[in-house]
């Protein structure tokens, strides 16, 4: 057994290379022609029947409405039924067929089998659902005082794209499945709107700054059209926006430098933990976010209920 892994540790990389050389171009020239194909003759949304969850502001706001213009019919899942309904007249207005509205968290198992259930029982189907609701944490770990307010948040930050990879392993071409993995997006979490230190949810544009420093924010309805476009079109995988992908490359090849300008813009000058001091922070408030962020993260208004 030592013997095959000592061979296998010399000869792998060297045949891994020669192999990517011979199988890339092909692969590659095969998937430009699949997708050139799949943009031209995306799936037709009419009557189709879509779960949202998330879908009271924000990414899952603008993807109900750009499911809507295309003729899908809705099931709007969040813990804002006032503005669910209010995200639900403006569907109709853009001229989904049907629309319902669900209040619930998608925290709890039980509703998130109500919602579904729901939905079937309704429209008799169920052909997408759009797992799109989220929370964002801020703040350096040295600075949590209990871990397990956070314990919901790691598990899904760390197991949710893996759990995807094999569940599209299991299931083949019976269902699809697209991970988008968005870049800074206008939404209540680039606001400002944060899962903080003691478990609670804030609203904190001093963090937010920090977080951010001088990153664009790409609109909310650029991001939602480009994620019902890569869904029509049967994509493995979507990045918005499309630049943000660099920093996955990055991270896998240069993971040293990555770690060093983290350090240097977003750690507190004095090297504690506190963001509020961060190079980054100073950068935004100094002219940054008005040429990079919408507008609308000018306001700490947040929907609520």
């Amino acid at each position: 057994m030592d013997l095959v892994n000592g061979a296998l540790n010399w000869a792998a990389m060297p045949a891994m290379v020669a192999a990517l050389l011979l199988f890339y171009p092909p692969y590659y020239l095969f998937k430009l022609c699949y997708s050139f194909l799949s943009y031209l003759f995306p799936d037709d949304l009419k009557r189709k029947v879509v779960l949202i969850t998330g879908a009271s502001s924000g990414i899952g706001e603008q993807l109900a409405y750009q499911y809507a213009a295309k003729g899908a019919c809705l099931a709007l899942v969040a813990r804002k039924e006032w503005s669910l309904r209010q995200v639900a007249d403006r569907a109709f207005d853009l001229g989904a067929p049907d629309v319902i509205i669900l209040p619930g968290d998608v925290a709890d198992p039980d509703d998130c089998n109500r919602f579904v259930q729901a939905t079937v029982d309704h429209y008799g189907r169920l052909d997408h659902l759009v797992c799109n609701a989220g929370i964002a944490s801020v703040g350096a770990f040295q600075e949590i005082p209990d871990v397990t307010n956070y314990s919901s948040q790691l598990a899904a930050n760390a197991a949710l794209i893996n759990f995807f990879e094999t569940l599209r392993s299991e299931l083949g071409s019976e269902v699809g499945i697209t991970i988008v993995t968005p870049g800074w997006i206008e939404s209540e979490m680039s606001k400002g709107k944060f899962l903080k230190e003691h478990g609670g949810v804030e609203v904190d544009q001093e963090y937010r700054d920090a977080q951010i420093g001088l990153f664009p924010v790409e609109y909310a309805k650029n991001c939602a059209r480009a994620m019902v476009q890569a869904a029509r079109q049967g994509d493995r995988y979507l990045t918005v926006p499309s630049w943000f992908g660099t920093m996955y490359l990055w991270r896998v090849f240069a993971p040293e430098v990555v770690e060093f300008c983290y350090r240097l813009l977003y750690m507190h000058r004095h090297g504690g933990g506190d963001q509020t001091d961060a190079p980054s922070k100073t950068m935004a408030q100094g002219g940054g976010k008005q040429m990079l962020y919408p507008s609308s993260l000018r306001s700490s208004d947040v929907k609520s209920d």
